[in-house]
């Protein structure tokens, strides 16, 4: 078991998620990406009435929520009795009024990404990028360059 404790080296856990990719796609016929998890789940919040204009099919995307779900879960596992030491879901710095405006308006800054770029990281660099579509790579390129150029900023001016 202490296998599971320690971090995986690059060359046994990118294999796994590349492996994952395929699967997905084999077995399912359908894309990972969480950015529309997110969006169904804000389509679910909305009135009956309004659902209908975004033509939400439960049926069709149930399966999104209960990936996004299933997520929070694993991680409370992880960080509840995998990890040696004590994981705090934010540090510090982020337990005051700057701190969670901070986290807002990044928040919307992400949401207004994904939705521009029309997908998240993940779903653009990982699956995107393994089903060889030219939007992916241009997404990715950007994400990495947009990280570059923040990096920059906040570390030299």
């Amino acid at each position: 078991m202490n296998w599971l404790y320690e971090p995986w080296n690059w060359y046994v856990a990118g294999p796994l998620i590349g492996l994952f990719v395929p699967l997905l796609l084999i077995t399912t016929n359908k894309m990972l990406g969480l950015s529309s998890s997110f969006e169904h789940l804000c389509i679910l919040i909305l009135p009956q009435n309004r659902r209908e204009m975004f033509k939400f099919n439960m049926q069709e995307n149930g399966w999104k929520l209960s990936f996004m779900v299933g997520i929070g879960i694993g991680a409370f596992i992880v960080a509840q009795y995998m990890s040696p030491t004590p994981l705090h879901f934010l540090p510090e710095q982020y337990h005051t009024l700057q701190g969670y405006a901070k986290l807002f308006f990044g928040g919307i800054l992400v949401g207004f990404g994904t939705r521009y770029a029309n997908g998240c990281t993940s779903g653009h660099s990982i699956f995107g990028l393994s089903i060889l579509q030219s939007s992916s790579l241009k997404a990715t390129l950007a994400f990495f360059a947009g990280g570059l150029l923040y990096t920059f900023i906040a570390t030299y001016l």
